[in-house]
């Protein structure tokens, strides 16, 4: 039996089949979180998949699915094997890159704000520090 007044059991699911480049969830709902697929092919010599930042308002999360990722999170690195994941808060340093001789692929779960963020980086007409630093701060991110 569905619960009167759960709007959430009446609507058709939001289902991204493959989610490597696709985003789960709409701008407004009451969710306000996207999940994409992403996938990173760079080898282990810590060539990192976003350089070392913070998100002031923003938290973000990593789970993996194949392969080893390494996230610096603050002052320490945590090593992801497949089925783990970890949560970055709001204000703390981090970064992430491939930690395995293979591909990793992971699922990121993200805030609106920082999907917005990801979207306006390739968007740029030049990618100066300069830029970089300015589009991280429209976002109330910080690149360290």
């Amino acid at each position: 039996m569905i619960p009167r007044g759960h709007d959430y059991f009446m609507n058709s699911p939001n289902i991204a089949s493959q989610l490597a480049g696709h985003v789960l969830g709409s701008f407004g709902n009451d969710f306000d979180r996207r999940m994409a697929g992403w996938l990173a092919e760079f080898l282990s010599n810590r060539v990192w998949v976003a350089p070392l930042h913070l998100h002031r308002s923003d938290d973000e999360a990593w789970y993996v699915l194949e392969g080893i990722l390494r996230v610096k999170v603050g002052n320490n690195d945590v090593e992801l094997q497949v089925g783990s994941g970890v949560l970055v808060r709001r204000g703390t340093p981090h970064t992430y890159w491939n930690a395995g001789p293979n591909r990793v692929r992971y699922l990121l779960v993200m805030t609106s704000n920082i999907f917005q963020l990801i979207q306006d980086i390739p968007a740029l007409p030049e990618r100066t520090s300069a830029a970089l630093r300015a589009v991280f701060a429209k976002h109330d991110s910080e690149l360290l």
